[in-house]
């Protein structure tokens, strides 16, 4: 029988152990780091659109087009514009909108459909219309228009006041701008939808929440100059837009003066 080679025999149980240690210990070390290093290094623009990756002015181009190519958008907040407060209410759509607008004097309905505007106050509003008299009729026709739809002409001056806060363009085009230079911030969550924020000359000249879902739309607009803060949701959600009824209709013509 040969003999058995020196060192060839199982291993002393003590330093069996001590390896078997010593090797789970260098395990559990590694897993350690790398799920530290994992933490550390988690991209926040994971299973997201990608856009909060992009350079600012991309993100903000991007953004416009959503808001664009869009059908629909409800529309809610304040906004200062020529040193007067409006609080906005609005569903907006391609060929019209309806919804709510309030100034400091008075709170009204907005309605149009195509090209026919129609503006639904109380008497309390018609009576305030310059010179204290709606239309030249004082109280009486106040009381006729009150929570009546008003058609209202396209030459009037009440017409060129509240169409715009109806033309979905016209309204979206005049606030989504940012005025600065452009730069991401943090990432954000609006009403549960993760969201990638610009600021305009470092937050002075406005932010804007984008969001990282899906298409990304703009979700919240804080104006410049603090002037005003708006949220925009229910992108492409259906908007039915009717003509009121005819016994709803108040067909007061050019006679309507400009409301105050």
């Amino acid at each position: 029988m040969s003999a058995i080679p020196r060192g060839a025999g199982p291993r002393p149980l003590a330093t069996s152990c001590r390896t078997g240690r010593a090797a789970l210990k260098g395990a559990a070390c590694v897993g350690l780091v790398a799920a530290l290093a994992g933490c550390g290094g988690q991209d926040p623009d994971a299973g997201t659109n990608g856009v909060g990756k992009l350079p600012a002015a991309k993100i903000q181009a991007k953004a416009r087009a959503a808001a664009e190519h869009a059908e629909t958008v409800h529309l809610s907040g304040n906004v200062v514009s020529q040193g007067r407060t409006f609080k906005l209410d609005m569903s907006l759509a391609k060929d019209g909108a309806k919804g709510e607008l309030t100034t400091k004097a008075a709170t009204f309905q907005l309605l149009r459909v195509g090209d026919a505007l129609y503006l639904k106050a109380d008497a309390a509003f018609w009576a305030g219309e310059k010179g204290g008299s709606a239309g030249g009729n004082g109280g009486a026709a106040a009381q006729k228009l009150g929570g009546k739809y008003v058609k209202v002409p396209a030459a009037d001056p009440v017409y060129k006041r509240f169409s715009g806060f109806t033309d979905k363009d016209t309204l979206l085009a005049s606030l989504l701008g940012l005025h600065g230079k452009l730069a991401t911030g943090d990432r954000s969550d609006i009403d549960g939808t993760r969201t990638v924020r610009l600021t305009a000359g470092a937050g002075a000249g406005g932010t804007l929440d984008v969001s990282l879902e899906g298409t990304p739309y703009p979700l919240r607009l804080q104006r410049a100059g603090g002037a005003g803060v708006v949220r925009l949701a229910e992108w492409g959600r259906s908007v039915d837009l009717r003509a009121p009824s005819k016994d709803q209709v108040v067909d007061y013509g050019s006679r309507i003066s400009s409301s105050g």
